[in-house]
């Protein structure tokens, strides 16, 4: 039994769409450090830490998002109202927490830079609106 074979093909296709928005955004996110860098070499750094946090900060963003599609899937198929619920507000709970340890961590490890390792939770939201807006001017 392969892990992903009970994940909705829905689940699967977004989850690829915000992994692969990640990749692009920890890519795009270090050609601006390295650009501020060779601008102000003193106050942007550029090194083994900064790409560390964008990396480690894309994979928690995409497995709270692949988290999000796995909930709603559960949810969706609940036939109980009060226990799709109580279901939907734990997950939620757990992938905020998920995201604030993360954000402690980055703050806190001396081997993160931790505005490389925040930047990329915003990714996956940023993603969503410029998908939609493109959508909006091609229909």
């Amino acid at each position: 039994m392969h892990l992903f074979d009970n994940v909705a093909p829905a689940v699967r296709k977004e989850t690829k769409f915000v992994a692969v928005s990640e990749l692009i955004g920890v890519a795009v996110m270090l050609v601006v450090f390295a650009i501020l860098h060779g601008v102000m070499p003193d106050k942007v750094p550029f090194d083994y830490r900064v790409v560390l946090g964008g990396i480690l900060g894309g994979i928690v963003a995409a497995v709270n998002f692949f988290l999000l599609g796995l909930t709603v899937q559960k949810v969706s198929s609940t036939e109980d109202e009060k226990q799709a619920s109580a279901y939907m507000k734990s997950s939620y709970t757990r992938r905020m927490l998920l995201q604030v340890i993360w954000m402690v961590i980055a703050i806190a490890a001396p081997f993160i830079q931790f505005v490389a390792g925040l930047v990329p939770l915003l990714f996956p939201g940023a993603a969503a609106k410029i998908r939609s807006i493109l959508l909006k001017q091609n229909a």
